[in-house]
């Protein structure tokens, strides 16, 4: 089963809503989509949507610091929202949740 993620953009932020499971199988299609919709627009702000994630393994950290230390470099910033208690307790292990805002819904990321 393929798991997929899809993207939204509203004006310069955009929105990563990630698939039930983020781990090293779809990591690497999640860094090389977002890399060339980086380079591709003018982004200054990512909200990852969490939503639908109940598991994340350390690969998925990676890419969240990565695009973190990106955005950062560039002036932009990071979100996350949806989290769920499991997902937020590997953030929060993995150093995540100093770094980046967590917001419950896409609605109030957007706000905030």
């Amino acid at each position: 089963m393929q798991q997929s993620f899809t993207y939204e953009a509203r004006g310069q932020v955009l929105i990563i809503h990630l698939p039930k499971e983020l781990d090293h199988h779809n990591c690497r299609n999640l860094k090389y989509e977002t890399d060339l919709l980086l380079a591709e627009n003018y982004i200054s702000r990512v909200i990852f949507d969490f939503t639908r994630t109940e598991f994340m393994d350390s690969s998925g950290i990676g890419v969240l610091l990565n695009r973190y230390k990106q955005m950062t470099a560039n002036g932009g910033r990071v979100d996350l929202c949806g989290v769920n208690d499991r997902v937020r307790r590997i953030l929060t292990i993995g150093g995540i949740g100093k770094l980046m805002e967590h917001y419950d819904t896409k609605e109030a990321a957007l706000i905030g």
